[in-house]
């Protein structure tokens, strides 16, 4: 398994639209780019988020898949940019063990 850590910093104020935007756009991505799902955490520190997804492997999150993603993925993500004053991808890791209690609760 192939995990990815980002961090947002999101503009005063915009803390409901970034969540709505980059709901909409995990939700493309897990049903056109074979990703396996993210989490969206709220950070201790103001305005801050920090997600990870995991994919099959780097391969699937390298790919950007196909025009009809594109074409339904670039509004959402130019929403979510738009609500943030910074994305970054801290982090790219392999699995090597996984001792996760994996929730069927949301």
């Amino acid at each position: 398994m192939f995990t990815v850590i980002y961090r947002f910093e999101v503009h005063p104020g915009q803390e409901g639209a970034f969540r709505q935007s980059w709901k909409a756009l995990t939700e493309l991505i897990l049903e056109h780019r074979n990703s396996l799902g993210s989490r969206l955490h709220k950070s201790d520190k103001p305005h801050e988020f920090i997600a990870y997804a995991q994919w099959h492997n780097q391969t699937d999150w390298e790919t950007n898949g196909n025009e009809d993603y594109q074409k339904l993925a670039k509004p959402v993500g130019e929403q979510m940019r738009a609500a943030c004053s910074a994305i970054e991808t801290l982090h790219t890791m392999t699995t090597t063990d996984d001792l996760l209690v994996h929730s069927s609760k949301g």
